[in-house]
C-alpha cells in the first residue's frame, strides 16, 4: 500500500493507507448497508462540518464527477432563468466559474482583478448598490492558480448586506480551513472528495441552505447535473443516487472523514497545513527562492514560487524531485514563470523537511 512518492499538489493528493485500503471491496448501490450505512452518514457529517451554528438549516448533495462537475451543478441549478450572476475572478478557477455560467446562457458579470490581487470588496459593494438585477454572487475561496486565500469574510458580508445569494467554490479549502456557512451567510458551497478531507477523486458535494435550494426546482440547465433533482432523490431514497454511485470513492471518503475526526477535526488539520506551509516557505526562501505572492495573501494549501533566473528549467527540476519521492506542480500564472508546491493531504512537517533536503541535494537551489 506504500506509494512511490508524495503528491505535493492541490488534489488529487496523498492519501493515508487506511483510505486506500477500504477500496478493496465492492458495494451494492441500492441496499441499506451502502445508502444508510455510508452515504447518509457522509451527508450528515459534511453538514456538521459546514455549520456548527445552525446545521439544521443546511443539507448536503453528493454529485458524481470531478469537482468542476459539482461547480457546474451549483451554478447551473441555483441561478434562475431571469437571474444575473456576478463572478469575482482572480485566477483560472474564477475564470472557469464565468465560463460555466456563460455556457449555461446565464446573464453574467465578471469582476476580474487579475491573478496577483484579491477580489475587490469595495467594487463588489458598489456593483451591488448600483445593479439591482444581480441576484447571485460567486467566488473562489482559495485560488490555487497562485495559492491565494481570498477575503471570504469581507466578500460574504458585502453580499449579505445587499440580500443576494452567495455561492462559494471552496474546492481546495473546505475541511482544511475553518468556516461556518451560517455565520458567514453562505447559501451554497461546493468542494470535492479529493481535497482537504483527503479522499480520492470521483465525486464532489454541494452544501446548501435548504430554504434556498427548495426554490430551485426547474432551474437546472442539465439533466445529470440537476442539483435539485439529485437532492430530492437522495432525500426520498435515504441516500440513493439518481445515477451510478462511485462506490469505492464514497467508501474511501467515509474513512477519510473518520480520520479527520481522529486527527482532531478541521482546526487541528488547519494547524498542520499551516505548519507545513510555514516550513516550506522558510526553507525555500533560505535557499533563495522567492514567493510569487506577499506572505499575507498565502493560504496553507499551495504556494507559488518564481522560477529562478538563469538556466533553470522546470521539467528537469520536477523529474529530479520525483525520483527522490516528491511530485510538485507546474505554474499556472499567465505571464510569470513559476511553479507550485502543495502542503495538504497526508503530508506532515517532517515530509516538508525531507522535501527541502531533496531540493538542496538536487543542486536546484536558487542562490
Amino acid at each position: 500500500m506504500k506509494n512511490p512518492y508524495l503528491l505535493l499538489t492541490p488534489g488529487p493528493l496523498s492519501t493515508s493507507p487506511g483510505v486506500r485500503e477500504v477500496m478493496l471491496r465492492d458495494w451494492c448501490t441500492w441496499d441499506d448497508d451502502y445508502n444508510l450505512g455510508v452515504v447518509t452518514p457522509i451527508r450528515e457529517k459534511l453538514v456538521a462540518l459546514a455549520s456548527a451554528e445552525k446545521p439544521g438549516d443546511y443539507t448536503c448533495v453528493l454529485m458524481q464527477g470531478s469537482g468542476s462537475f459539482s461547480v457546474e451543478s451549483m451554478i447551473g441549478s441555483a441561478v434562475p432563468p431571469d437571474g444575473r450572476l456576478l463572478v469575482l475572478a482572480n485566477g483560472e478557477y474564477g475564470n472557469r466559474l464565468a465560463r460555466i455560467a456563460r455556457m449555461a446562457k446565464i446573464d453574467t458579470v465578471v469582476h476580474d482583478t487579475g491573478e496577483l490581487a484579491p477580489p475587490d470588496a469595495a467594487k463588489l459593494e458598489q456593483a451591488l448598490e448600483a445593479d439591482a438585477g444581480i441576484t447571485h454572487v460567486v467566488c473562489v475561496h482559495n485560488e490555487t492558480t497562485t495559492g491565494m486565500l481570498n477575503p471570504l469574510a469581507e466578500i460574504a458580508a458585502a453580499v449579505k448586506r445587499h440580500n443576494r445569494i452567495f455561492m462559494l467554490d471552496s474546492m481546495s479549502a473546505f475541511g482544511g480551513i475553518p468556516l461556518d456557512m451560517a455565520r458567514l451567510g453562505i447559501d451554497f458551497l461546493v468542494s470535492s472528495a479529493n481535497k482537504c478531507i483527503q479522499g480520492v477523486p470521483g465525486f464532489g458535494f454541494i452544501l446548501a441552505k435548504k430554504s434556498v435550494l427548495e426554490s430551485c426546482d426547474g432551474y437546472a440547465r442539465s439533466h445529470s447535473l440537476d442539483l435539485y433533482d439529485q437532492w430530492k432523490a437522495m432525500e426520498a431514497g435515504n441516500g440513493k443516487w439518481r445515477f451510478t454511485s462511485p462506490t469505492h470513492t464514497v467508501r474511501a471518503f467515509q474513512q477519510a472523514l473518520k480520520e479527520l475526526d481522529e486527527e482532531g477535526g478541521v482546526e487541528v488539520r488547519y494547524a498542520r497545513y499551516c505548519e507545513n506551509q510555514r516550513r516550506l516557505v522558510e526553507g525555500m526562501e533560505s535557499m533563495g527562492y522567492r514567493c510569487l505572492l506577499p506572505h499575507a495573501l498565502h493560504s496553507p494549501i499551495i504556494t507559488a514560487f518564481h522560477e529562478p533566473e538563469g538556466d533553470f528549467s522546470f521539467r528537469p527540476f520536477y523529474d529530479r524531485l520525483k525520483k527522490k519521492g516528491f511530485v510538485i506542480y507546474p505554474g499556472k500564472v499567465t505571464r510569470v514563470p513559476s511553479f507550485r508546491i502543495g502542503t495538504i493531504g497526508h503530508v506532515f512537517p517532517e515530509d516538508i523537511d525531507r522535501l527541502l533536503e531533496a531540493i538542496e541535494e538536487s543542486g536546484t537551489a536558487a542562490r
